[in-house]
């Protein structure tokens, strides 16, 4: 309807143009002057009304067209002024500018949405520029995982920790990917991501997953799982000892009641006392090897002093030193540090951590092991147990706090699993890092 009315008014200005150019051309061939003069000023009047009527228009439409341009769709046109195809026009615009903006409320109402939700879940996720390294998008689970403060540029990570950076945004992981990532405290997370473009330009989004918390769960529920396994193996094996034991001790007593009708098979109470020995032994071999698992239930902390606990330590390892010619060393900063632990357990852990460096080191000259303390950044103790023994292969770090993993060959594969556990019910960690060659250093951290 509005180009209609439009058509219309500039149908009438054409046609009073040919109306007037006929007039001044009759004007000339009849060499009448007022002819000539009066269509001269009708036809400019009517040109320059033709000219207002097409500017007006395209005024209009550039005044719209600008404020797209600058993504302005806050302004409102006058549809009560102006002529009836200049109204119908605005209105026009006015319309199109409350479309856009209810697409785009939705829009925003949708990417906050999105963005409540990404900030609810604990996966972390950050999508930047490939070529300028901005980020794009980045939630709070990914900074927690990372523990670094908020950032606008991936070059910020680069700067803080090289090795961080070259995991994260060097490395593509086109499969959902298992890695240890390499900061304060070594976490594991499950890594993923994709390269996605918009228009012309390229991002990454990552996603990260801390699967810590979640092994050490479920690494609690299978020791849970173990005990009952074991229960159930030493009634099993109480079982048959038990029954044996009665049938022999009916015979026997038959025997003292009728001596002479109930003969007592010697041969037989023999036999059946070498299988109760043989069976007795292999059930306190197997009580002995995993009785520990048992005390790691629950604990009694009490504040201890780290002094009191490095000389109960030294007490109890001074000997075994001695004798197999390794120096042990204690570096106490603060002389008045505290403790508040399970110094029963604790005592334990650092025993099995020990044992474990004084047979690292069997092989290597001038064998030394150094306890030492420290307080991080974030006010945690450190325990730090280190070694210039052999150090552990790298293909067996992943498995060496599993239960019964072991590379010894008496070796009950029971020593770091139990102090793993014994660190968790403490709130705490236990971290390894080791070198071939080199020597190994033991973090517990509390």
């Amino acid at each position: 309807m509005t180009y209609k009315n439009f058509f219309f008014s500039l149908t009438l200005r054409v046609l009073g143009l040919l109306v007037s150019l006929s007039a001044i051309a009759f004007g000339i061939a009849l060499k009448n002057t007022h002819g000539i003069i009066g269509g001269s000023l009708i036809t400019l009047l009517l040109l320059y009304n033709l000219y207002k009527l097409t500017v007006k228009r395209f005024v209009e439409m550039d005044d719209f067209f600008e404020s797209v341009k600058y993504r302005d769709f806050s302004r409102l046109y006058r549809e009560d002024k102006g002529s009836q195809d200049i109204r119908k026009l605005r209105h026009g615009f006015n319309l199109v500018n409350k479309t856009i903006k209810s697409i785009d409320s939705e829009r925003q109402a949708q990417y906050l949405y999105l963005q409540k939700i990404l900030e609810m879940i604990e996966i972390g996720i950050i999508a930047y520029n490939v070529e300028s390294g901005k980020v794009l998008w980045a939630n709070d689970s990914l900074m927690k995982i990372l523990d670094f403060p908020s950032f606008k540029n991936i070059n910020f990570v680069q700067k803080r920790n090289p090795k961080l950076y070259d995991e994260l945004f060097e490395t593509y992981h086109s499969n959902t990917t298992s890695v240890t990532l390499d900061k304060a405290e070594k976490t594991k997370v499950l890594i993923s991501d994709t390269i996605f473009e918009i228009e012309d330009k390229s991002f990454k989004l990552i996603a990260l997953q801390n699967i810590e918390e979640t092994l050490n769960r479920n690494e609690s529920e299978a020791w849970k799982k173990l005990l009952s396994v074991m229960t159930h193996e030493i009634m099993n094996s109480i079982a048959p000892i038990t029954s044996l034991a009665e049938t022999l001790q009916v015979d026997i007593e038959k025997s003292l009641k009728n001596p002479t009708a109930e003969k007592l098979e010697l041969k037989d109470l023999n036999a059946g006392l070498i299988t109760i020995k043989k069976r007795s032994e292999g059930l306190m071999k197997f009580a002995k090897t995993y009785r520990s698992l048992n005390k790691v239930t629950h604990i009694n902390k009490s504040s201890v002093k780290a002094r009191d606990l490095f000389k109960s330590i030294s007490e109890l390892m001074k000997s075994s030193m001695e004798r197999r010619n390794i120096e042990l060393l204690f570096d106490l900063k603060d002389n008045n540090l505290e403790l508040d632990i399970d110094s029963y357990l604790i005592e334990q852990v650092l025993i099995n951590i020990i044992l474990n460096a004084m047979d690292a080191t069997s092989k290597v000259p001038n064998p030394k092991i150094v306890i030492s303390t420290n307080v991080d950044s974030k006010g945690n103790v450190e325990i730090r147990v280190t070694d210039n023994g052999c150090g552990i292969p790298s293909e067996i770090m992943d498995r060496i706090f599993i239960p019964f993993f072991s590379t010894k060959k008496t070796g009950s594969g029971i020593g770091l699993s139990l102090s793993k556990q014994i660190m968790l019910l403490h709130g705490g960690k236990i971290q390894i890092q080791s070198n071939v060659g080199t020597g190994t250093m033991v973090l517990l951290i509390f």
